[in-house]
């Protein structure tokens, strides 16, 4: 091997003293006086390089924050926690100034069998923002009863996370861009033994990211960027279905042009209007130009009170030109709780997430937690569907709650007890529109994309 030239090998110990200089101990005073404590008053010690944190009984969740604000930044930390706890780091975090709870991004440390170590929590705000449900390398890199080393990159709108070197989160959002980082001990519940301990030691950060080269990520990206594709999403083939102001690609089911009453189109909000909770009989549905056959498609979208929907694929709009929606599979949006479709039908089937009269929402990605799916109240959704050589899921904010196979015998067998029966192929059909439904409630929509197979 050559020798490199001696200019060179100076260049590259300069650099690499300029990034170990840059990374810099978050812990410096062994008093703490660098950081303050918010929500509960569980206890937090540190001695020896090691912060401990301990749960305590009828306290909420207790964080030891910094008073210095960070945006882009790289932290690294070790931590072992007792069995059974559950715990996070949070970053880009801010507290409410009337009642004074902490909110925003958290990275989760967590035993449980459903393995979701160093996935990206929204805490009191957004909820699960990014769950391991699509990456199972990650899922299994977190260890109990050991040390565990964890990296976080918040660069940008870029979100990632690392679990002993094994890619976990792989987050793109835009809602906060700076905050505290702070340690969490759970609060627990009055049957849980108070005294767990969670340790934090090496904790590092990197705020001066130039000659920082990023870690390569393996885990699957997840974007919430509002009617906008992530870098990553334009080189994969995604596409806009909608381009947060006009109706360009779009119609109404039984019309050649778009409705020009029922539908308005305000701030990157598609959004149906409330009539009298008719099926399509006030702008009518919207379907796309364009058909698709194999795709992934996500769309966000927010329920009103009591207010009924759906997202359609493969639509047929020639099948029914007379009253009513257009014919379709329909991914179900549903107020449950207050609107009466969600007790017909057979054992949920019409209700929020299901595949619509013909197969009930489970949250198959977690166990033990098959009738959660996990909708946000209130707050935007995002429905995912992929559909692949006639295997079709159903995902509502990252949790898998419907997959079946469209030309397999018990599909066959479910259309023919459903209220499709009478339609030739229906659900088998090659190719078909994308729908948006009106059923005369106030339902909004945004950021619809897709990316064909």
């Amino acid at each position: 091997m050559r020798h490199l030239p001696k200019i060179l090998i100076l260049l590259f110990l300069f650099q690499n003293l300029s990034a170990q200089t840059n990374r810099r101990p978050l812990f410096d005073d062994p008093d703490l006086s660098e950081f303050r404590q918010l929500g509960g008053d569980a206890e937090f010690t540190y001695a020896d390089g090691i912060l401990t944190g301990t749960t305590k009984h009828d306290t909420p969740n207790s964080f030891l924050a910094t008073k210095e604000i960070f945006g882009d930044f790289i932290l690294e930390f070790s931590v072992k926690i007792e069995y059974g706890m559950n715990s996070g780091v949070q970053f880009r975090s801010n507290q409410h100034s009337e009642k004074e709870y902490v909110f925003g991004y958290q990275c989760e440390i967590e035993t449980s069998e459903r393995k979701w170590a160093g996935g990206i929590y929204d805490e009191a705000r957004r909820g699960w923002l990014y769950p391991l449900t699509r990456n199972a390398e990650g899922q299994n890199a977190f260890r109990n009863g050991t040390w565990n080393h964890y990296r976080i990159e918040a660069i940008g709108s870029q979100i990632r996370t690392w679990v002993n070197g094994v890619s976990c989160a792989n987050l793109v959002d835009e809602m906060t861009a700076a905050g505290f980082i702070a340690f969490q001990v759970h609060s627990i519940g009055k049957n849980d033994r108070a005294g767990q301990k969670v340790r934090w030691k090496d904790v590092f950060i990197t705020t001066d990211l130039t000659r920082i080269q990023r870690q390569e990520t393996t885990a699957p990206e997840v974007s919430l960027l509002v009617n906008k594709l992530s870098e990553n999403e334009r080189r994969k083939g995604w596409r806009l279905l909608w381009d947060g102001k006009t109706a360009d690609g779009w119609r109404g089911a039984k019309s050649d042009d778009f409705p020009d009453r029922g539908w308005s189109m305000k701030d990157g909000i598609l959004a149906v209007e409330k009539s009298d909770g008719a099926e399509s009989a006030n702008g009518g549905d919207i379907i796309t130009h364009r058909q698709f056959s194999d795709f992934e498609l996500c769309v966000d979208f927010k329920i009103s009170e009591g207010a009924n929907s759906g997202i359609k694929y493969f639509v047929q709009p020639e099948i029914n030109k007379g009253a009513g929606s257009a014919i379709g599979l329909e991914f179900q949006i549903l107020d449950n709780q207050k609107h009466p479709d969600a007790e017909k039908g057979t054992d949920g089937n019409r209700t929020l997430g299901a595949l619509y009269d013909l197969i009930p929402p489970q949250n198959l990605s977690e166990v033990g937690r098959r009738r959660d799916i996990r909708h946000k109240n209130g707050q935007w959704n995002q429905a995912r569907i992929v559909v692949q050589s006639g295997r079709v899921e159903h995902w509502l904010n990252e949790i898998k709650i419907i997959e079946y196979d469209r030309f397999s015998q018990t599909f066959a067998a479910l259309v023919g007890h459903s209220k499709y029966r009478e339609i030739e192929n229906f659900g088998r059909f090659t190719a078909g529109h994308i729908l948006l439904q009106d059923h005369g409630d106030a339902v909004e929509f945004r950021s619809i994309k897709i990316r064909e197979f």
